[in-house]
């Protein structure tokens, strides 16, 4: 099952691992490119590059060289080594740089005389290149002052007939053509909301003038033989390749990027100024728009892409600390699989250095915080402190992944992107989709399986839980978008409406992939808002198109990517659609869930947000993302065994305290980055600690919040740390920013204030033992922190029991609350 070759770049365009390679180690070359070009008609022009290679590293002289044309009149050269025809001939460029010469040899043709200009290839770009057809200007929704154009040029269909026939004709004047509104607004010399946009006679200006000269062409004409009739052709843009793809750039440097175009007749363009551009992270790396790339003072890596009419293409950089590390420091760090081996090359790579490993109880509460979703009792927390085993890190995260707790804490992380409003569904649908989801954590299904019976669900909404997301999402566009964002880390909802301005989808793509939901039926009552509560029955129908929302025909159902099964014969096409996405040829399934479970664990995602796996949005370790995705694959798509192989590796238990050389670092995992508890969490860590359950409507006595089969169950505790929003559509994805209202929340709250005053707590338990006022410190430390109190703090805690009028139990019950009330208690660390 081939799949497209733009995959894999998702999982190498980060790949900076090693510097580039050069000719001879020591000794400085200087090379530009290209050495030959030919520039072919008024928008032509080319971007020198000038480099310097030398031990390993490529620097880029572009900017310092001197440019010298023999002879002139032919073409211009730019400070920038930007090279522009003036008239046909040919000449050569001279360029001095360090003292070193080097020659390019330039032939220019079609410029001295008018040559048909076409419409996708010519004028289009001239419409992005100055953001006529951006969001802000004709390319919103309902256009600019009555002139609508597609959004980035999407659509040239549509944008030639609002140019050519809308408006019967006004906008140009082929008679005319310097009368046109094209050109007169553009050039200032007519009011125009957008400003000047470019100079009369400038060669944008004398393609439009020739094109609409010329009668607006759509397409050029070609003999398609000697006695027939010449025929319209275009040229079709097939991508765009960026120059250099990757590039290690020291603090400050620059770097000139250069994109090519590749069209259907086998022929190159140099569109560098013709293409928008983009820094992911412009504090590290800022790029202008004429591509040239400056770093800044963090060290750090990012992408830049490069957008030329719907095709994109990225060139990651890495820019590395100034100070490089000893050679040793690399070889000699703990390697306890795969995952080490991995991130200490991409360090190595940014001159980053990791942090200490984290203390044992570190590791033990970010362990159980992880793993099943609570803090260690006081008990727990002695009981591995105390252990001396070498292996016992090891042997606690088996012990975790085999709690009957794991389920129910991963079973509600999944809640969030599948559990629906009750109101909409209804409450009996609702329950029965939350213990499907919660059966599937506890039988640890595989998840190839999960997702198969999830996307094929057939039968009743009260009785087979996996149908009530069909319940919810009524119509095929709905499906497309939560299945491509969960299963594979793509985001379509922008290719509903527009050709996604960030990915190679379009319309096309978008509807092609609904068509798979095109026969899905249902039978019952069916939503009645603003509460449904009748059982539905959902089923694969004998009929059912989905039909593209502009050409109005119906849509064959095609994957994203590569090939699917073949539909003959085939009664649901969503059996085709799951085992398509499950496939293991295909590396966006496991590579998604792989990155969703690692921000799970190490506090952020190789990619951020994790369902965004595109190319302009490349893995910040794009190697490890692929390992683990195939160690995944391999382990059969066993979820536990996944979470294992992280929290076993040496990375996993780093501190979170930076060094002087990753203090900056935010993405490469060189320490662990501390998040603030999800609202289940807190609350069932609260109630671990404190020794009083939670009491909530509509569940058993003693049920802990992960185990909520609804978010409409009241609880002010979670509604304040931001648990699932039920009025909001899954996936619901949460924020783990801190709030004034938490803080509050915490010091001011009526049920942690029962929870640490009550008869029955932890704290009240302690006051009436006969433990020393030190044991009761060094208790509520271990329930709280999973350590020991340090000497300071004991020596500190302690003394308030000595105090005059001093209460043992008001004492005790008021240092658990300012324990509660501290940043290592909400936090993980």
């Amino acid at each position: 099952m081939p799949f497209r070759s733009a995959i894999p770049l998702l999982l190498v365009l980060n790949c900076l691992t090693a510097v580039l390679a050069v000719p001879t180690v020591g000794r400085a070359e200087i090379g530009v490119s290209p050495k030959e070009m030919v520039l072919s008609g008024r928008l032509a022009g080319q971007q020198l590059l000038v480099d310097l290679h030398q031990d390993g590293k490529t620097l880029d002289l572009t900017r310092e060289g001197a440019y010298a044309v023999e002879p002139n009149g032919v073409i211009e050269v730019s400070s920038s080594g930007y090279v522009k025809p003036v008239a046909d001939g040919r000449a050569v460029v001279r360029i001095t740089v360090r003292g070193e010469s080097l020659s390019t040899l330039v032939t220019v043709d079609r410029v001295s005389i008018p040559v048909p200009a076409e419409f996708e290839r010519d004028v289009m770009p001239i419409l992005s290149r100055f953001a006529c057809n951006s969001g802000a200007c004709h390319g919103k929704q309902r256009g600019q002052n009555g002139f609508q154009l597609s959004l980035l040029g999407f659509d040239p269909d549509f944008d030639y007939e609002a140019l050519a026939k809308e408006g019967r004709g006004r906008r140009v004047f082929t008679h005319a053509a310097e009368r046109s509104l094209l050109l007169l607004k553009p050039i200032g010399e007519l009011p125009h909301g957008g400003g000047k946009r470019i100079e009369r006679n400038s060669p944008e200006y004398r393609v439009l003038w020739d094109w609409i000269s010329a009668g607006m062409p759509r397409g050029l004409e070609s003999a398609t033989g000697p006695s027939e009739p010449a025929a319209k052709t275009t040229t079709v843009l097939m991508g765009i390749a960026v120059e250099p793809q990757e590039r290690v750039l020291p603090r400050l440097a620059r770097q000139q990027l250069r994109v090519t175009a590749r069209y259907s007749d086998g022929s190159t363009r140099d569109v560098t100024r013709l293409s928008a551009y983009l820094s992911n992270e412009a504090a590290l790396v800022a790029v202008n728009d004429t591509g040239l790339m400056t770093a800044g003072p963090i060290v750090g890596d990012t992408a830049v892409m490069a957008r030329y009419m719907g095709q994109i293409a990225v060139c990651g950089v890495a820019v590395p600390h100034p100070d490089p590390a000893a050679d040793d420091v690399y070889p000699t760090l703990p390697k306890q699989n795969f995952v080490d081996e991995l991130v200490w090359a991409k360090l190595k790579t940014l001159g980053i250095t990791p942090s200490e490993p984290c203390g044992e109880h570190t590791f033990l509460r970010r362990a159980y915080l992880d793993i099943i979703g609570r803090g260690p009792t006081a008990n727990e927390a002695r009981e591995f402190l105390d252990e001396s085993a070498a292996n016992k890190r090891e042997a606690l995260i088996d012990r975790l992944l085999a709690h009957p707790e794991y389920a129910e804490h991963w079973a509600n992380k999944w809640t969030d992107l599948l559990r629906p409003n009750p109101y909409h569904v209804g409450i009996k649908a609702t329950l029965a989709y939350d213990m499907w989801i919660r059966d599937a954590f506890r039988k640890n299904k595989p998840y190839d399986q999960f997702v198969r019976e999830l996307i094929t669900a057939r039968g009743s909404t009260f009785r087979d839980g996996n149908t009530v997301m069909f319940r919810d999402r009524r119509s095929p566009d709905e499906l497309t978008t939560i299945v491509s964002q969960l299963f594979l880390g793509v985001r379509l909802e922008c290719a509903k409406c527009h050709h996604h301005p960030f990915e190679v989808y379009g319309q096309d793509e978008f509807y092609s992939f609904a068509a798979y939901f095109a026969k899905l039926s249902r039978k019952g009552t069916g939503i009645s808002a603003p509460i449904s509560g009748s059982e539905e029955f959902i089923f694969a129908g004998t009929t059912g198109t989905v039909n593209h929302p502009l050409k109005n025909t119906p849509m064959t159902p095609k994957p994203l990517f590569g090939t699917a099964p073949n539909l003959e014969g085939v009664e649901d096409p969503r059996e085709a659609l799951a085992e398509w996405i499950t496939s293991d040829q295909n590396p966006c399934f496991a590579q998604a869930m792989s990155n969703r479970v690692w921000a799970d664990l190490m506090g952020r995602g190789f990619v951020d947000p994790v369902d965004d796996l595109r190319a302009t949005n490349p893995p910040s370790n794009g190697p490890l993302l692929k390992a683990l995705a195939d160690d995944f694959r391999m382990q059969r798509y066993d979820i536990k065994k996944l979470i294992q192989r992280i929290a076993t590796s040496y990375v996993y238990g780093l501190s979170s305290i930076p060094n002087s050389r990753n203090v900056a670092d935010y993405r490469n995992f060189s320490r662990h980055y501390r998040t603030r508890l999800r609202a289940e969490v807190l609350l069932d860590t609260v109630c671990t600690a404190t020794g009083v359950p939670e009491d909530f409507e509509a569940m058993p006595v003693g049920s802990r919040a992960k185990e909520l089969w609804t978010a409409r169950i009241d609880s002010l505790f979670l509604d304040a740390f931001g648990r699932q929003d039920p009025n909001q559509d899954p996936p619901c994805e949460r924020t783990l920013d801190t709030t004034i209202v938490q803080s509050l929340h915490l010091m001011n709250s009526n049920t942690l204030a029962i929870k640490v005053a009550s008869d029955g707590s932890r704290a009240h338990q302690l006051a009436q033992s006969d433990k020393t006022p030190s044991e009761i410190v060094d208790e509520l430390y271990l329930g709280l922190y999973a350590r020991r109190p340090t000497a300071d703090e004991l020596k500190d805690a302690a003394s308030l029991f000595e105090e005059p009028e001093a209460n043992r139990r008001r004492v005790t019950e008021d240092l658990m609350w300012a324990l509660i009330n501290t940043p290592e208690f909400v936090f993980k660390d």
